[in-house]
């Protein structure tokens, strides 16, 4: 019995959901017998069987350059300007083994070059012969790469056939080649193609590419998101059957089959060693991503809500683990054993079912915690530490004059409203209820300047009652009825307060705000229930107790000191922030600085990250530009899925165990569980592995993970994920299973989890050393005599380079002086980002609007959005007289060439507007017109806003040497040289340098063993120094 079969006994007579002719039927793909571990009989390693290639007769010509209408003149197309045959990017950069020789077979030329280019432009390390590598000739066919014709055995789902090297026509660039005659402008500067500093072997004629890499060889980042993305529009992501999760980016339905979806969890490795030294040998983080409460797509079943009654649900006797797919019954159903510590236990009388003959549950299609990898137990009152209630949302309101004067005050007020009730246009349209919390949630303002201002909001009241407390010492709640109301039956007294407070608070003009005060009131309004407060602030809370004071006078950027601002010392907000833990509350900030002053956000956002709430921050709020996003967000998070008193523990297989945690989380002691005063749906948890052991290979391993929590509706719930991997004697074949966005992941968070312990030079050079030593271990390992000239890139992470550059460009880690409340927001940040936003923010999404096919951003024939395709983050890929649209997910520029055509102009934003000065250039969304570019531009953001997780997509012009958001512009572009760092292909040739002398012993460590790079993640030692 073939090993994918004996997996999936039970499912042999389920269609395959992404079988030929099932694609567009509705809910075709809801199998009637779910694919699944069934039966369970181990042979090898059954959750692996080798994933068929299923990305056949899918089209190969991914973008044929087909001219269209657009507003600039037509080019004609460069003779060497060939259709893409297949997607080499995608699947075969140069060869199978995604093996790229920097700069291999050039054929097609640039328009503007006078000499031919010439092949292999073969980089050799210091030691390099002076002969051609292994004699390949210097002008015939690409030399044949190493396993060039072996069968794609961890290939994505949506890879191409083979690409024969014959086939492999590389277009020329977007655009002419800068010449030195024209003045280049910073930007186009920054993005030149840089010489390689290497010698070519063999001293060949290159002609005028003497020494250079060809950008358009390396690894793309768009066209590994495009090609997986048209595949997952008409295809679901079968969990079992699939070992290779989409990327993150991407939107897909995921197929629940017993292992859950990759939205709940990502494994860095599918497919794990079997030893913590064959694992050593790959230098990759054994992890785990999760993001316990995360939102599902349309056509996704719902999670299902189980309800065991008094007796809760059945868990392992020894390790507690909880039911799931993978537990195998015996003796006919009387017992049970653990997947996780094989402990065989008696199945409990009232969950007794027999078995048939092949050992499975005659029950076990009725019962979704046997069929399913993610669901949610309701539990007794033993998981209960008080009495769980509908979720109590507390406003606390920042009064001061900066908010009232800057118009942050009518914005926060006027998202409260927007959020609660919903826009004024939606109400006529909506009958009976009208709040957008769940039922059971209760609603309380407060306000605070030097006091505070408790408000009654009884329904019976005609408008609410103000109660002053100005004893910051020693505050208590003034109220016990009346401060949490339901926001349906209040709503009027709700929505008249929250329109005076603005006017209300005009003439006070208090500056300093009292904020730790504020806070500790808040802590004894919610202790008896717990909750969630939501908090304003528009200056540094300079009045009362725990007042703070100007630390970062600039001075300290780029020394050893600066770590010390990225922490907090002082003893109030620590304390505070820990009984909120306690008392089941977190705490979200919405900080907003009108002059770009210093808040503390090392200081204040300490209580958000330990509560397991966020920051939101507007480091220049404009209140024209930026109050639709404040109303967004503040409608986000309200309305996103919110569980709050949150326990979290992870179990693993025997022969693993936990050996870090990383996120935002309080963690008294290292065994014990995690505790959340709040989790929501964007909230994510880096878990690291190590071994305590060997594995069975005759085993998988398992890793389930629970979380403990109380829902915005009031029920007491654990949602429980689980997940399966195989167990691999062949190293090597782990590579194949490699996910590239959970590698990042895990290793953007542990690099954040340092930065208040290691400077930032340190980390750095930690996270350049950890990028060399992986793929200088697969070269050494896995890759068979490559040639020496060649960086040889596994399959699985050819774009794992380009992140991690991304992450040493990114405001958390870069050189050079940032602000400190940047720095230390982006690094909290990146402790929780989930893998999609992290990638996003890693590499942004670009899109070219001045050049759309008349059908992007529309649905097709089958219903499906058309996206443009994405281009590089490059200077040199932006034309003349172009738009361009950058999200990275935080922020969504609108970026337009100082030529960018009038009519373009008109037809986006209106008529009269038709050139660049005529624009509003605090304006944050389109207007609604009926042109076909507007039209398609609003969907496309429609769809990026889809596709995204807490923070609000609102657009901001970038126009050219107009605004200031065109520096935000120059700094997205990861590819070019910028933000202190090199270029993406400088920094390619560095890796592989570094690279070419560890294969060559020569390599000297940045750091002597005892910096930190030698202990990064899975690299000599599981820890950092």
């Amino acid at each position: 019995m073939p090993e994918f079969a004996a997996h999936h006994a039970l499912g042999t007579g389920s269609p395959n959901p992404n079988g030929a002719g099932k694609k567009d039927e509705p809910n075709a793909w809801r199998s009637p017998v779910a694919a699944s571990p069934a039966g369970y009989q181990q042979m090898g390693s059954p959750a692996m069987g080798q994933a068929p290639n299923q990305y056949a007769g899918t089209p190969a010509q991914y973008n044929a350059a087909v001219q269209q209408e657009s507003y600039f003149p037509q080019q004609p197309t460069p003779p060497a300007y060939l259709p893409y045959q297949g997607d080499q990017d995608v699947n075969n950069l140069a060869g199978q083994m995604g093996a790229v020789g920097l700069g291999a077979d050039q054929a097609a030329q640039p328009k503007n070059k006078k000499k031919h280019r010439h092949a292999y432009h073969n980089l050799e390390g210091p030691g390099g012969s002076s002969q051609a590598f292994s004699g390949t000739p210097q002008d015939g066919a690409p030399p044949q790469y190493l396993n060039q014709n072996s069968p794609q055995v961890g290939g994505a789902q949506w890879m191409e056939p083979q690409i024969t090297p014959a086939m492999s026509q590389f277009p020329a660039p977007a655009n002419t080649l800068f010449s030195p005659g024209a003045q280049a402008s910073p930007m186009q500067y920054a993005a030149r193609t840089p010489a390689a500093p290497h010698q070519i072997a063999g001293g060949a004629a290159i002609g005028s590419a003497q020494g250079r890499v060809d950008p358009e060889q390396i690894p793309s980042v768009p066209k590994s998101r495009d090609a997986p993305a048209r595949y997952y529009l008409e295809n679901v992501y079968p969990t079992m059957e699939h070992h290779l999760p989409p990327p993150a980016v991407i939107p897909f339905v995921a197929f629940d089959q017993g292992n859950s979806s990759p939205k709940f969890a990502r494994l860095t490795l599918n497919n794990i060693p079997l030893s913590a030294q064959a694992l050593a040998s790959t230098c990759l983080p054994l992890g785990m991503v999760l993001q316990p409460l995360a939102a599902q797509q349309e056509g996704e079943q719902p999670v299902p809500v189980l309800d065991f009654g008094e007796t809760g649900p059945p868990r392992c006797t020894r390790c507690r683990a909880y039911i799931n797919p993978f537990m195998q019954f015996k003796a006919g159903g009387n017992k049970v054993v653990c997947n996780m510590c094989t402990y065989p236990m008696d199945v409990p009388g009232d969950y007794f079912a027999p078995t048939d003959q092949s050992g499975v549950r005659v029950d076990r299609l009725q019962r979704p915690e046997l069929t399913l990898g993610t669901v949610d137990f309701m539990v007794p009152k033993e998981y209960w530490s008080k009495e769980p209630v509908g979720l109590r949302w507390l406003f606390l309101i920042d009064v001061t004059a900066e908010a009232v004067n800057r118009g942050f005050l009518v914005g926060f007020c006027e998202g409260i409203v927007n959020a609660l009730y919903g826009e004024p246009e939606e109400k006529a349209e909506e009958s009976g209820t009208t709040t957008r919390i769940p039922k059971g949630a209760k609603v309380g303002i407060v306000t605070f300047d030097k006091e505070m201002h408790f408000y009654n909001l009884s329904p019976n009241l005609t408008t609410a009652q103000m109660l002053v407390m100005s004893d910051l010492e020693d505050p208590f709640v003034p109220l016990s009825e009346g401060l949490f109301v339901d926001p349906e039956e209040s709503k009027a007294v709700i929505k008249s307060l929250l329109s005076q407070l603005p006017s209300m608070f005009a003439e006070f003009n208090f500056p300093e705000p009292a904020l730790l005060p504020t806070l500790n009131s808040a802590v004894a309004a919610l202790s008896a229930t717990g909750g969630k407060i939501v908090c304003s602030l528009a200056a540094l809370p300079t009045w009362g107790p725990g007042r703070l004071f100007l630390r970062d006078d600039g001075n300290m950027h780029n020394t050893d000191a600066e770590k010390k601002l990225l922490n907090t010392e002082h003893p109030g907000f620590k304390k505070v922030a820990e009984k909120m833990v306690q008392g089941g509350i977190g705490i979200d900030f919405f900080m907003a600085a009108p002059s770009g002053g210093y808040l503390d956000i090392a200081t204040i956002g300490h209580v958000s990250a330990t509560t397991g709430g966020e920051v939101f921050y507007y480091p220049n709020f404009h209140s024209p530009r930026d109050t639709l996003k404040l109303s967004k967000e503040i409608k986000h998070t309200v309305t996103r899925e919110t569980g709050y008193q949150a326990l979290m523990k992870v179990r693993c297989s025997n022969g693993l165990q936990v050996s870090a945690y990383h996120g935002n989380f309080y963690h008294h002691t290292f065994g014990a569980d995690l505790e959340f005063g709040v989790i929501d749906a964007d909230k994510a948890i880096g878990v690291m592995f190590s071994y305590d052991g060997k594995l069975d290979p005759k085993l998988d391993a398992h890793f389930q993970s629970a979380l403990l929590y109380t829902t915005a509706s009031g029920e007491r719930r654990v949602r429980c994920t689980n997940i399966v991997a195989s167990v691999s004697p062949n190293t090597g074949e782990c590579m194949k299973f490699v996910d590239q966005d959970a590698v990042v992941n895990i290793i953007a968070k542990e690099a954040a989890a340092r930065m208040t312990e290691k400077n930032l030079k340190e980390i750095r050079g930690a996270l350049t050393e950890k990028t060399v030593d992986i793929l200088a271990g697969y070269r050494k390992n896995f890759t068979g005599n490559s040639p020496p000239g060649q960086l040889v890139l596994p399959e699985n992470l050819k774009e794992f380079g380009m992140y991690i550059l991304g992450l040493i460009k990114s405001r958390a880690f870069k050189a050079g002086k940032e602000p400190t409340d940047r720095r230390v927001h982006d690094m909290r940040m990146i402790k929780s980002m989930g893998p999609l936003e992290l990638s996003l923010y890693l590499y942004p999404r670009i899109v070219a609007i001045h050049d759309l096919d008349e059908k992007d951003g529309f649905a097709n024939e089958k219903g499906h959005l058309v996206m443009p395709e994405g281009i590089r983050a490059s200077f040199s890929k932006v034309e003349e007289g172009g738009a361009y649209i950058v999200d990275n997910g935080q922020v969504c520029l609108l970026w337009l060439h100082t030529q960018v055509s009038p009519n373009l102009l008109e037809d986006l934003f209106g008529e009269g507007n038709n050139s660049l000065k005529a624009l509003d250039p605090f304006q944050s969304s389109l207007p609604n017109l009926d042109t076909h570019l507007n039209a398609q531009v609003r969907n496309i953001l429609q769809y990026m806003e889809g596709t995204r997780a807490s923070k609000a997509l609102t657009i901001q012009l970038a126009r050219q040497g107009l605004d200031g958001a065109e520096y935000e512009f120059a700094r997205l572009l990861y590819e070019d040289r910028n933000n202190e760092a090199q270029s993406y292909v400088d920094w390619l040739v560095h890796v592989h340098r570094h690279i070419q002398l560890e294969l060559a012993g020569q390599r000297k460590k940045e750091d002597s063993g005892d910096g930190v790079g030698s202990t990064f993640v899975g690299l000599r030692t599981p820890y950092w120094g």
